[in-house]
């Protein structure tokens, strides 16, 4: 008897892209395509072809048009019942992608229970830009179940999540301090990108390249491509960071400048740059010092363009070291006073001001000098 929640045996009459028509005896029912399965139907001719024999649900019988809705799955029972039995948060599940979508993959793992995995859950190193990318309709998928919400009937998943993290494997890899070897990846302003493993790079900052030389851009010194040496400094798991240094390949040479050049050495030095206030000159390779205006020479210098020009070979004496600044002071109207037997340490009590110069067993004290130059470094640094 036709009447509604009747269970009932017609045959498939005809086919649309929504849903089929199915010869009740006389009167034509539709099975529409989201009553024919708890699961994903793209087109009803994956299900029915004419001719067809189904047993459908009466969901809906208007006599006075004649019009009636029918249901396949609503003989079955919905999935969604025994989902908190089949499944569980933080359990293994296997499925099929039946849908992929920009911001993810939709997994079927039973009929009419379907999971996504987000894009962000794919990879554990790789920059997923579409789902595409690593899997396609049809594939075979393991995951981790990561959260069920029962009343939206959502299931997310976690794909990276069924393999271990490289980025807790590292530790135990790279311990702090190992060298390793890689190709630069990628430059930026703030440094550069190496290599590490497929999807890890580390990242040397610009403050890591070197010792000495004050680096602008990272590519003054490399380019894509090449072979680096760097050693490990940092691992950040939780942030997914990689920390390396290539400056700390080698000791750091100002842990022993203020012993290799003590304040009144004369020492060789190259001009390197010319300054209104003075001139840098280079006393061994990316160690420089400031010759300024008032110590090129003995009489007023206005211009110190016309006394030097960038690699002439000057002998200077060292008045100056500044280890935490990293700053040297050095003086060529120094060494023409010792030529005339002055001695550096009275030199200088004459050439700082008496307010800024202490004395202790007769002997002008030096620190007072690098207050006196600070000005002048900080100057040129701006």
């Amino acid at each position: 008897t036709l009447e509604e929640n009747a269970i009932m045996v017609g045959v498939v009459k005809n086919i649309t892209e929504y849903g089929a028509f199915i010869d009740l005896g006389g009167i034509d029912g539709l099975l529409h395509i989201t009553d024919m399965s708890w699961g994903r139907v793209n087109h009803p001719n994956e299900l029915f072809q004419v001719g067809d024999e189904v047993k459908v649900k009466v969901l809906k019988f208007d006599r006075e048009n004649e019009r009636v809705s029918l249901g396949l799955k609503q003989i079955q029972e919905d999935p969604w019942l025994t989902v908190h039995h089949d499944f569980a948060v933080a359990t293994k599940v296997s499925g099929k992608v039946v849908s992929l979508t920009d911001y993810g993959a939709f997994i079927e793992l039973v009929p009419g229970v379907e999971g996504l995995i987000h894009v962000s859950e794919m990879s554990w190193t790789k920059r997923v830009k579409h789902p595409s990318k690593l899997v396609n309709i049809g594939d075979p998928v393991e995951a981790i179940v990561l959260d069920i919400d029962y009343d939206a009937k959502r299931i997310s998943l976690g794909m990276k999540q069924a393999q271990p993290n490289p980025w807790t494997l590292l530790g135990n890899k790279y311990p702090v301090g190992a060298v390793i070897r890689g190709q630069v990846r990628n430059i930026t302003d703030f440094g550069i990108f190496v290599g590490i493993e497929d999807g890890i790079d580390g990242l040397v900052h610009i403050s890591d390249l070197s010792w000495t030389t004050r680096v602008k851009h990272p590519s003054e010194m490399f380019e894509k491509g090449d072979e680096v040496e760097a050693v490990v400094l940092n691992i950040d798991v939780d942030n997914e960071r990689f920390s390396l240094g290539i400056k700390q390949l080698h000791e750091d040479p100002w842990e022993r400048i203020p012993n290799a050049y003590p304040r009144g050495a004369r020492v060789p030095g190259k001009i390197t740059k010319i300054t209104d206030f003075g001139a840098f000159a280079e006393i061994e390779p990316g160690i420089e010092g400031l010759i300024h205006v008032s110590e090129i020479a003995d009489e007023h210098v206005d211009d110190p363009r016309s006394y030097l020009k960038p690699g002439d070979e000057k002998e200077v004496m060292i008045i100056d070291i500044d280890q935490d600044e990293r700053k040297i002071g050095l003086s060529i109207k120094a060494v023409a006073k010792a030529e005339q037997g002055i001695d550096y340490r009275a030199y200088l009590a004459q050439s700082v001001p008496s307010s800024q110069v202490s004395s202790s067993n007769g002997n002008a004290s030096m620190g007072t000098l690098g207050d006196a130059l600070k000005g002048k470094f900080d100057k040129n640094e701006e």
